[in-house]
């Protein structure tokens, strides 16, 4: 990332100057030096850096977790705090906002160089990869969301436990059930399949599906779905299983179409 922007908020004056040059003489564009919560977050918002150096007490009524916690959840930009106190509760508190990082000054509110400057130089650096890293997989996973949202086929995606995880569109039509009441019910609760004959096929698939090191796909053919209305809907379509690269089964994914069409 060139140049990356970042932005300071501090609210001892020296500090704050001191640090701005300390980071523009490591190659980093400070987008701009505030001194408040309030002001940070008004500063976030018009100028969206890549990163906010956060110092945790503040001038004004809003100190800098709060601020830091109002930034992250609204705008998604990882922040480091900076602070010369580490007692418990303040410490516990910064925790709940997934801070990036924590730099201790001095008592005297100073870093404490080139130890301090250094280790938030790293901070810094491995905050910035770690956020662009997140941004594409959120990126991926949005992409591929949209993917499975739009093609024809129902996809029901479950943990290594058989808990439902995701359902598109079809899928939530042919069972009857929306995506938000599924995530979290197992599999057979929501995936009722039966055979041209009677009896549920639901436990047998998922028992052989689940087997340790299985890594055969099970094809659906010749059953129907019982929706959770009642209605019957002949499909068609394969279970198989979702590995880790060490082979250990995460879960499954159900792909299946209904094939009233064909059959009529």
């Amino acid at each position: 990332m060139p140049n990356p922007k970042l932005m300071i908020v501090e609210d001892e004056r020296i500090t704050a100057e001191d640090l701005k040059e300390g980071l523009e003489e490591l190659g980093y564009t400070i987008s701009a030096v505030v001194y408040s919560g309030e002001e940070s977050i008004k500063k976030a918002e018009e100028l969206k850096p890549d990163l906010i150096i956060m110092d945790i007490r503040l001038e004004g009524k809003m100190d800098g977790i709060e601020a830091a916690e109002y930034i992250r959840s609204n705008q998604g930009i990882p922040v480091i705090y900076l602070s010369a106190y580490s007692d418990e509760d303040t410490i516990q508190r910064a925790k709940i906002t997934e801070p990036s990082g924590f730099i201790r000054k001095s008592p005297a509110g100073f870093l404490n160089k080139p130890f301090e400057e250094s280790e938030l130089h790293t901070a810094i650096e491995i905050t910035l990869y770690r956020d662009r890293m997140e941004k594409r997989l959120r990126d991926n996973e949005r992409w591929l969301k949209a993917i499975l949202n739009n093609i024809a086929d129902a996809v029901i995606a479950t943990n290594s436990k058989g808990q439902i995880k995701f359902m598109n569109p079809v899928a939530e039509d042919l069972t009857g059930i929306l995506q938000e009441d599924a995530i979290g019910k197992y599999l057979v609760e929501v995936f009722t399949i039966i055979s041209e004959g009677p009896g549920k096929l639901s436990s047998v698939l998922l028992n052989n599906i689940f087997q340790e090191n299985s890594s055969r796909q099970v094809y659906i053919d010749h059953v129907i779905l019982q929706s959770k209305n009642g209605t019957k809907i002949p499909i068609y379509g394969a279970i198989n299983p979702i590995k880790d690269d060490k082979g250990s089964i995460m879960g499954i994914v159900v792909v299946f179409r209904d094939i009233s069409a064909w059959i009529n």
